[in-house]
């Protein structure tokens, strides 16, 4: 299998993207077909997009809702141990994608790079999990935005809140990439100025500078104690179940990290945009999970019965410190920051949900109607069909919206864990494929000394933690046949669907002396270009910002 011949690894061809034309589509024979409509994706996200899309990716309601279950379940070492494990593993995941990405950021990101560097029913595997996260994602944060309305009124039906929900996330998307963007730029403002506030205003309510002037220090690591016995398990294997508990719930935090390598087929000088993004990857995980996790811990103990996402009283843990702290008038107004947030990753999933599927139709693994935009470059389809998916968020009428976010997020949860095991396993490939190829990774757009072994983490981690995230349904009395299937459907679907493929379409794994490191170069140098130089010092921060 020769580079000109790579089956679908030139499916997806952006070089009339400018006109809004759409290229042909070549299916898993190397035969092309025109879609059915002549428009296609169009690059309308700015930096500013993509800056505040990577930043918003890793703050969402995982932080600030599902930290509460975290905290009951590991105590505050535990709930931190597990974010600064979970973190290293984002880590790893993200300056893989990320020099891949920045060398061809192409429409599909991830689930077409599967497609050049491993094959066609790898990335058909890949691409459908990957829709099915964020399908199921965006659901998991309205329920969870109702978990957050009902800390006002528990008198409405969740149903309200629900439709209000949905209608906004749905809205946002219909309007196309560009006002996505400017959502989620405003969004992502309104998270980064909350969680940057709630850590400062933590550490001052923890030295005694709040109403009640309490100062906690670490009191909460004394007592109840800096570890949760799992369960009532005694000794150290009740801490280091509590400890695995976490990993799961911060999965779900941090799903979105790789968000984007979907949005690279519509960002703007992607060349620029999307290294920029990557390499502060690091310093949000730093700011924002490590330093809110540290502050939630000592805040709140880990008894607290408000931390409790089953029970219909339960809040964010950043809420019950401040209330506890005596602050009138703030926690409501937190609240409804964290509002936000909900819809602001609920518009998140809708969007990458509809990318993805699209993706997914570029390469001939989805019906060709997935591929119709309107003029704007709009894939309404798609759109349309992943929204269908949030009503799923219904379901916390008849339950919690609180017991309904846990179910999702932890089917959300495993499927991310599923696509960051794709992306290390299609890194090492690619790094494969350079090596033999002899191409220097050091002429890349991106690239870091820690490879392959950081991928080789990410292949190892995430998969470990996916065959053991059902373990509590094994001990004595905790069968639950709901919990089972939600955490490991996927560990037998993704096989299934992987080698499913490679028998319909008869595809075989891409040698490295043969896989595709040319085709869409032209085009993407064509779109990237050097930004001119900053007029004054405040245009040369806000670039340094963004």
């Amino acid at each position: 299998m020769g580079a000109e011949k790579t089956d679908t690894a030139t499916a997806y061809h952006t070089s009339n993207s400018s006109k809004g034309e759409f290229s042909d589509v070549l299916d898993h024979n190397g035969a092309s077909f025109q879609g059915p409509s002549r428009h296609t994706l169009q690059r309308k996200l700015k930096n500013r997009h993509v800056a505040m899309i990577s930043i918003g990716g890793v703050i969402g309601t995982g932080l600030f809702v599902g930290t509460a279950d975290s905290l009951s379940y590991g105590g505050p070492i535990g709930l931190l141990l597990g974010y600064i494990v979970m973190s290293s593993i984002v880590y790893c995941v993200m300056i893989s994608l990320g020099e891949m990405v920045a060398y061809l950021p192409i429409a599909g990101g991830h689930i077409k790079l599967a497609e050049r560097f491993i094959d066609p029913a790898f990335s058909f595997a890949m691409g459908w999990n990957y829709w099915y996260d964020w399908a199921i994602s965006s659901p998991a944060e309205i329920s969870a935005a109702a978990l957050l309305i009902n800390y006002w009124n528990y008198t409405v039906n969740d149903s309200v809140w629900v439709v209000t929900c949905l209608a906004v996330v749905l809205a946002i998307n219909m309007l196309g990439a560009g006002a996505y963007g400017e959502a989620e730029f405003i969004f992502a403002s309104v998270k980064v100025i909350t969680i940057t506030g709630v850590i400062i205003l933590g550490i001052v309510i923890d030295l005694g500078g709040g109403p009640n002037h309490d100062r906690i220090g670490f009191r909460y690591w004394k007592n109840p104690g800096p570890f949760v016995q799992y369960s009532g398990i005694e000794g150290a294997e009740g801490r280091f179940l509590g400890w695995w508990a976490v990993l799961t719930q911060a999965a779900f935090s941090f799903i979105g990290t790789e968000i984007v390598a979907i949005a690279a087929g519509e960002a703007k000088n992607p060349r620029h945009t999307l290294p920029k993004a990557i390499r502060r990857v690091y310093i949000r995980i730093l700011l924002f999970y490590i330093g809110g996790t540290l502050v939630i811990g000592l805040l709140v103990p880990s008894n607290n019965p408000l931390l409790v996402l089953n029970t219909g009283t339960a809040r964010s843990p950043f809420v019950i410190a401040i209330e506890t702290a005596g602050i009138k008038s703030l926690p409501s107004i937190i609240n409804a920051c964290l509002l936000t947030s909900a819809w602001s990753a609920s518009s998140s999933s809708l969007y990458t949900s509809s990318r993805a599927i699209y993706g997914l139709a570029a390469s001939g693994n989805a019906p060709k109607i997935f591929l119709k935009t309107t003029r704007n470059g709009l894939p309404y389809v798609t759109v349309l069909f992943s929204a269908a998916f949030s009503l799923l968020a219904f379901m916390a009428v008849s339950s919690s919206a609180g017991s309904v976010f846990n179910r999702l997020s932890s089917m959300s949860a495993i499927a991310g864990l599923m696509t960051w095991f794709g992306i290390s396993v299609t890194y090492l490939r690619f790094y494969k494929g350079m090596q033999v190829q002899g191409i220097d990774r050091k002429t890349l757009p991106y690239y870091t000394n820690l490879q392959p072994y950081a991928a080789w983490w990410g292949v190892v981690t995430t998969i470990t933690i996916c065959f053991f995230s059902g373990w509590s349904v094994f001990l004595k009395g905790k069968w639950n046949s709901v919990t089972f299937v939600t955490d490991y459907i996927l560990l037998i679907t993704w096989p299934i669907m992987y080698f499913g493929a490679r028998l319909y379409y008869g595809t075989k794994p891409v040698a490295a002396e043969d896989m595709d490191f040319k085709s869409n170069i032209a085009d993407i140098v064509a779109d990237s270009y050097e930004e001119p130089p900053a007029k004054n010092k405040m245009e040369a921060f806000w670039r340094w910002l963004m």
